[in-house]
């Protein structure tokens, strides 16, 4: 197995981080190269669901991961290990990335040939929904664990996604979860985001999820 690249990236100050992103986009787009920025807090699932998606696509495209992360290099090896090229990026305890900092990780990643990209921000459920990375689209996964009422209470992290994903679907009878509470809640934040319930440990649910991502592949390459 490849030893995984661990890349040290830092704060790049910027006049204009929006302008950054977008200049970052329109380059990925020239590639043909789709960036995901998946968020979520800690413990979500997110680097589940990113292996038993790699199980599926791998082979039918080309997959690269950035993991980011506080510190440690463990989830890039899980990555690695489901077929797709990945770097671990270390944030040097901030919480989230930026435009900048993102393509650091893409230089070093290298894109050529990748059509699909996906950066595993830092678990939090704040700072990441702050900050444009210049993906093409937003992705957040909340575990059913963790409760229905979290639109309420980390509005902005539903109202810039584009996909809401609700992990752990296989459990959400043992905790006090509502699927459809939790549906009204998003759509008082974010009325045109598609929710995802799904379960990456029995595959219940994630046929949606793949078919969202072979059409939005397709189409960002059109």
């Amino acid at each position: 197995m490849d030893r995984i690249k661990v890349i040290e990236v830092h704060e790049d100050v910027r006049a204009n981080n929006d302008r950054a992103a977008e200049a970052l986009r329109q380059r990925l787009h020239d590639k043909k190269t789709m960036l995901i920025n998946l968020m979520s807090s800690p413990g979500s699932g997110k680097t589940t669901l990113l292996g038993a998606t790699l199980d599926r696509l791998t082979g039918e495209m080309n997959i690269g991961v950035m993991e980011a992360d506080v510190d440690s290099d463990v989830d890039a090896y899980t990555v690695q290990r489901h077929g797709a090229r990945a770097v671990q990026l270390h944030t040097g305890g901030m919480c989230h990335l930026d435009a900048a900092m993102c393509e650091q990780g893409l230089r070093e990643l290298g894109i050529e040939g990748i059509d699909l990209v996906f950066l595993e921000n830092v678990g939090n459920l704040i700072c990441p929904a702050e900050f444009d990375t210049g993906a093409t689209r937003k992705v957040m996964i909340l575990s059913a664990p963790e409760g229905h009422d979290k639109p309420l209470k980390y509005p902005l992290m539903f109202e810039v996604s584009d996909v809401v994903i609700v992990s752990k679907m296989d459990v959400a009878e043992y905790f006090d979860f509502s699927l459809e509470e939790f549906e009204r809640n998003v759509r008082e934040r974010n009325p045109h985001a598609t929710i995802m319930p799904l379960s990456a440990k029995t595959g219940e649910g994630m046929q949606q999820w793949i078919d969202w991502l072979r059409g939005e592949v397709a189409a960002w390459q059109e």
